[in-house]
C-alpha cells in the first residue's frame, strides 16, 4: 500500500438546522494510491488493538459495501457506502466512516447523492439495551467511550429529543446544546409542539435543563424557565395531572380534571381527578385499570357529581347528586381452560350524564344519547368432557327515561347436553326408534327485584327480592316418515320452586274498596307439561327464466303440530285461588303470579299448531363472479314466515293472532330490509274489545294489528367492514395482554366507542338506517280503533377531504316529534404525533362547539387544548 494523504472537500452539513462535522460529497475526488474498489462486494478487515492498561486485545472489525481507501502512515481508514465498525458492544453504520486508529476515534457521517439530499446517516447501536439512534455525523473515541455527536434524535418514555450537539461519557450521561423536546418522531419542522433546551444533561433518571421555552407550530411562547427538572424514571411513576380550564354557560368557569396519577406497580395504577366550577357546581373520579400478561386485565371508574341548579337566593335554586360506575375485565381463554369470568357494568343514577353533560368525557353524543345502561358479571364452569355447564351471572337493566331498574343477583344455570338415554356405546348398525329417544336437563336459579332506581336503596327496598327455581326436562324424538316427512314428538316438563306466594283479597277502607296482595312465606312448588307432535316437510318450486334471471326457486317450509296443555287453575292442583270483589264476582288469580319464572298456564289447551317459511332466491348470469359456474345467487326473500295455533277446546276465540316476519335486500346487498306484524282473525266491538267473529264476516280477511318495517342503507359498505374488522383486531389485541395500562385503555376506549377514534384509510361513507312501527289501540275519545306510529330516520357520513382531514356527521328525524334529533359535525386533522378536532352540535339542549388539539404519544396523552363555547339550553 502507499503512503499518502487524503484531501477532502469541506462542504458544511445543514440538515434541518443542525451542523455536523467532515461531511463527504458523493461527487468528491481523493487522490490516494491505495484505494481499493470492492464494486458492491463486501470487504471486512479485522484489526486489533491493546485496551488500555490490559494486556487483553480486542478486535475492531471494518465493512464497506462500496469502497475503502486508507492511509497507511497515519493508520486511516475510509470507508464509503454501507459502512460498518464494530468494536466490543458498539456498533456504527454509515454512508462513511473514518476510522483513525492512532487516536482510537472514529468519525461518522451521511453523503450528498447526485440529487443533492443528505443520506446513509450513521446509525449507533451502544450494546447497553438502548434502541439504535440516527444522526447527522459524530466524532467518538472508542477507547473512553466518549464524543460528540451532531443532529441526534433519541426516544425518551414516548417522547423525542433532538439536539444539535450531543456528548456521552462513560456513564451513560448525556449532555446537550441547543436541543428541542417534542412528542414527533420525524426531524424537525415537522414537530408541531416542543420545548426548545438551550443547554442540558440527560441522565438514567433525570433530565436537567438550563434556559428552555416553548414552541407550538414554529412559534416562540411566552413561557420560558431559566432551569426545569424533568424526572425520567425507568417506570411509571406517580405524579400531578394537569387540568384544563374552560366556561360553561349554566356552571360558570371552569377548572377540569385536575388531579393525581398513582403508579402503585406494573400491574396497575388509578387516577383520581377532580373538576371545579366558579357557581358551586364539582366532579370527582378514580379511574383504575390492572392488567396481568396473558392472563387478564381490565378497570373501573367510579365518578359523583354535585350540580348547582337555578340561581342562588331564588326558589328553583338547589342541587343534584349523581354518580355513575363502570368496571370491565376481560379474562383470557388459555389463562383457565374449561373456566371463564368476565365484567361489564355500568349503573347510576339515570341523570348522570344529563347533568354533567358528557360525565368528564369526549363521548358527548354517545353519552347524551344513552337511555339504557346495562350491566353483567358472569362465571362459567365447563365440567364432565363438556357434557355439564355451569354459569352465573349478576345483571342489571336500567330504563334512564321511566327510572325502572331490574337486578338480578344472581342468576344460575346448569345445563346438561342432551343424551340417549336407550342407546348403547356398543351399538352395531342404525339405531332402533326409542335409541332416538332424547333427553336433556335444565336448571335456573334467580334473585331478582323491579323497582325505581330512587327506591332501590331506601330502607326495605332489597325486601322486594323475587326469588325462585326452575327445573326443565324437554324429551323428544325425531323421525324421518314416508320418506319426505319429519315426524317430531315432544314432551317438556316444567317444575318451580318458590320460597313465596301471594295471596289476593278485596279490604273495605274509608276510601272505598281496595284490592289487597299479601306475600306468604314459605315453600311452594309448581310444575306443568305439554305434549306435543308434528309433520314438517319441504317443497321446492323452480320458476323458468325470465331474461337475464336463469332460474327462481322457490322453498315452502310447512309444519303442523298437535298439541295438549292441561288446564292447571283446576282446584286440583292447587296452583290458583279466588275471591269475591264488591259486586260479588269471582276473580281467580294465580298465587305464584309474581314469581320470577311464572305460573302454570290456565286453560286447558288441545290444538293444531302450522307455520309455513318461504325462501325465493334468483340466479342470474355474472361477469363479476365466477365462483358458481357463472352465476350470481340473488336472494328477493328469506325467511318469511306465517305463524298461529288453533285451539279446540277453547269457549271463544279459538284462533290465535298470525303473526309474519320476513327479510330481503336490495342494491346488490347494501340495503336489508326487515318487517314483522300480527293479524288479528276477529272483529272488535265498539269498545274495542275483542268478540268470537272472524274479521271476513265484515268485509276484511284480517286485521293488522300491528306492523313494523326497518332498513338500513349504506353507499360504500366495505367501510362499515372495514371499521368492523379494525375494532375486531384492536379487541383481539387488548385480550392478548402483553400492553401496558395506557395501550389497554387507549384500545378499551376505541372497543366500547368506535367513534372514539377516525380512521382516515376510509375515503368516504355515507349510510343511513329507518325504522317504522305503527300499532292499533283502542281512542276512547272517538270511539274507534286508532294507529299510534312512530318513524325515525338516521343519517351519518364522513369524507376525507385530503389523506389528512376528514370530516364526518350525524343526524336524523323524528317524525313522531316532527324535529331533528341530536346533530353533530366534526372536522379532524391528522398531524402526525398530534390529533386536532373541531366539533360542533348546531342546535338543540346541547349545542355547542369545541376545539381540541391532543398528543398521539402515550406519556402526553392528558396534555391538551380545547376551546370550548356555547349558548342557550338547560345546560349549555
Amino acid at each position: 500500500m502507499g503512503n499518502s494523504s487524503v484531501a477532502q472537500s469541506n462542504i458544511p452539513l445543514k440538515q434541518n438546522g443542525l451542523q455536523g462535522k467532515d461531511p463527504i460529497s458523493a461527487t468528491n475526488k481523493s487522490q490516494d494510491t491505495s484505494k481499493t474498489k470492492t464494486a458492491d462486494t463486501v470487504k471486512s478487515v479485522t484489526d486489533t488493538t491493546k485496551k488500555k492498561g490490559s494486556g487483553l486485545q480486542a478486535e475492531v472489525s471494518i465493512i464497506a459495501v462500496d469502497s475503502q481507501k486508507s492511509e497507511v502512515a497515519k493508520n486511516i481508514s475510509h470507508l464509503y457506502r454501507g459502512a460498518k465498525v464494530k468494536y466490543q458492544d458498539f456498533e456504527l453504520s454509515a454512508d462513511y466512516i473514518r476510522l483513525d486508529r492512532n487516536k482510537k476515534k472514529i468519525f461518522a457521517s451521511g453523503i450528498y447523492d447526485k440529487t443533492g439530499k443528505y443520506v446513509g446517516r450513521p446509525i449507533v447501536i451502544m450494546g447497553n439495551g438502548e434502541s439504535p439512534k440516527t444522526v447527522d455525523s459524530l466524532y467518538y473515541d472508542y477507547e473512553k467511550q466518549e464524543g460528540n455527536t451532531y443532529g441526534i434524535m433519541t426516544e425518551v418514555d414516548g417522547g423525542y429529543i433532538q439536539a444539535n450537539i450531543v456528548r456521552k461519557n462513560i456513564y451513560d450521561e448525556m449532555s446537550i446544546y441547543k436541543g428541542l423536546y417534542s412528542t414527533c418522531n420525524l426531524p424537525y419542522p415537522h414537530t408541531h409542539f416542543g420545548i426548545h433546551i438551550t443547554k442540558g444533561i440527560v441522565t438514567k433518571n433525570q433530565i436537567i435543563s438550563g434556559p428552555a421555552y416553548l414552541v407550538v407550530m414554529g412559534v416562540p411562547m411566552p413561557v420560558a424557565f431559566p432551569f426545569a427538572f424533568f424526572p425520567k424514571p425507568d417506570k411509571r411513576a406517580s405524579g400531578f395531572l394537569f387540568p384544563s380550564f374552560g366556561e360553561d354557560y349554566t356552571r360558570g368557569f371552569s377548572m377540569r380534571d385536575i388531579g393525581w396519577y398513582l403508579a402503585f406497580n406494573d400491574y396497575w395504577d388509578s387516577e383520581i381527578r377532580g373538576s371545579l366550577y366558579s357557581k358551586g357546581s364539582w366532579e370527582a373520579s378514580i379511574n383504575t385499570r390492572y392488567t396481568v400478561n396473558y392472563k387478564f386485565n381490565g378497570g373501573f371508574n367510579i365518578r359523583y357529581a354535585n350540580t348547582k341548579t337555578g340561581i342562588e337566593g331564588t326558589s328553583n335554586y338547589g342541587s343534584n347528586k349523581d354518580f355513575n360506575v363502570t368496571w370491565n375485565h376481560t379474562q383470557r381463554q388459555e389463562a383457565n381452560p374449561g373456566t371463564s369470568f368476565s365484567a361489564s357494568v355500568n349503573f347510576g343514577t339515570t341523570s348522570f350524564f344529563q347533568n354533567t353533560g358528557t360525565g368528564s368525557t369526549l363521548n358527548t353524543y354517545e353519552n347524551l344519547a344513552r337511555n339504557r345502561m346495562g350491566s353483567s358479571i358472569s362465571y362459567g364452569k365447563v365440567f364432565a368432557d363438556g357434557k355439564v355447564n355451569l354459569t352465573a351471572s349478576l345483571t342489571h337493566n336500567q330504563d334512564m327515561a321511566t327510572r325502572s331498574i331490574q337486578m338480578s343477583l344472581p342468576n344460575v344455570s346448569l345445563n346438561v347436553s342432551s343424551f340417549n338415554p336407550f342407546d348403547s356405546k356398543d351399538r352395531v348398525g342404525e339405531q332402533k326408534w326409542y335409541q332416538r329417544i332424547n333427553v336433556g336437563y335444565s336448571f335456573q336459579a334467580q334473585n331478582s327485584v323491579s323497582t325505581i332506581d330512587t327506591l332501590l336503596f331506601k330502607p326495605g327496598g332489597f325486601k322486594k327480592f323475587q326469588n325462585g327455581f326452575q327445573h326443565n326436562i324437554p324429551i323428544s324424538l325425531s323421525l324421518n316418515a314416508f320418506k319426505y316427512f319429519q315426524f317430531n314428538t315432544s314432551v317438556n316438563y316444567t317444575e318451580r320452586w318458590y320460597l313465596q306466594s301471594t295471596r289476593q283479597s278485596i279490604d273495605n277502607t274509608a276510601a272505598g274498596y281496595k284490592q289487597r296482595i299479601d306475600t306468604v312465606q314459605g315453600f311452594n312448588r309448581a310444575y306443568d307439561y305439554s305434549v306435543s307432535t308434528g309433520l314438517s316437510t319441504k317443497i321446492y318450486g323452480m320458476y323458468p327464466k325470465i331474461g337475464k334471471i336463469q332460474a327462481i326457486r322457490h322453498v315452502v317450509t310447512p309444519s303442523i303440530n298437535l298439541n295438549y296443555r292441561p288446564d292447571f287453575s283446576d282446584p286440583k292442583y292447587g296452583f290458583y285461588q279466588h275471591y269475591n270483589d264488591q259486586y260479588g264476582n269471582r276473580n281467580v288469580y294465580s298465587i305464584f303470579s309474581q314469581g320470577v319464572y311464572g305460573s302454570p298456564s290456565a286453560g286447558k289447551s288441545a290444538g293444531i299448531g302450522f307455520s309455513i317459511d318461504n325462501n325465493i332466491e334468483a340466479k342470474v348470469k355474472s361477469k363479476s363472479d365466477t365462483t358458481d359456474g357463472g352465476f350470481k345467487k340473488i336472494p328477493i326473500l328469506q325467511g318469511l314466515t306465517f305463524s298461529g295455533n288453533y285451539n279446540f277446546v277453547a269457549d271463544s276465540l279459538k284462533l290465535s293472532p298470525i303473526t309474519f316476519s320476513g327479510r330481503t335486500a336490495f342494491f346488490d346487498q347494501k340495503m336489508n330490509v326487515n318487517f314483522n306484524g300480527t293479524f288479528d282473525p276477529y272483529s272488535v266491538n265498539e269498545n274495542g274489545v275483542r268478540v268470537n267473529r272472524y274479521a271476513i264476516k265484515d268485509g276484511s280477511l284480517a286485521r293488522l294489528t300491528n306492523f313494523g318495517l326497518s332498513f338500513d342503507y349504506s353507499l360504500n359498505p366495505k367501510a362499515a367492514k372495514s371499521r368492523n374488522n379494525n375494532i375486531d383486531s384492536l379487541r383481539k389485541e387488548m385480550s392478548g395482554g402483553g400492553l401496558t395500562p395506557e395501550q389497554a385503555q387507549a384500545l378499551a376506549r376505541i372497543s366500547s366507542d368506535p367513534n372514539a377514534f377516525v380512521d382516515f384509510n376510509i375515503p368516504w361513507n355515507l349510510a343511513a338506517s329507518f325504522s317504522f312501527n305503527m300499532s292499533k289501540f283502542f281512542n276512547s275519545s272517538t270511539r274507534r280503533m286508532d294507529n299510534q306510529i312512530t318513524s325515525t330516520l338516521n343519517l351519518h357520513g364522513d369524507f376525507s377531504v385530503t389523506p389528512k382531514w376528514k370530516v364526518t356527521f350525524q343526524s336524523g328525524y323524528d317524525f313522531k316529534q316532527k324535529e331533528v334529533v341530536m346533530t353533530s359535525f366534526n372536522i379532524y386533522r391528522d398531524l402526525h404525533c398530534w390529533d386536532m378536532s373541531f366539533g360542533w352540535m348546531p342546535f338543540g339542549r346541547y349545542r355547542s362547539y369545541n376545539v381540541t388539539i391532543r398528543a398521539k404519544a402515550s406519556i402526553l396523552q392528558d396534555l391538551k387544548l380545547t376551546k370550548r363555547a356555547s349558548s342557550g339550553g338547560s345546560y349549555f
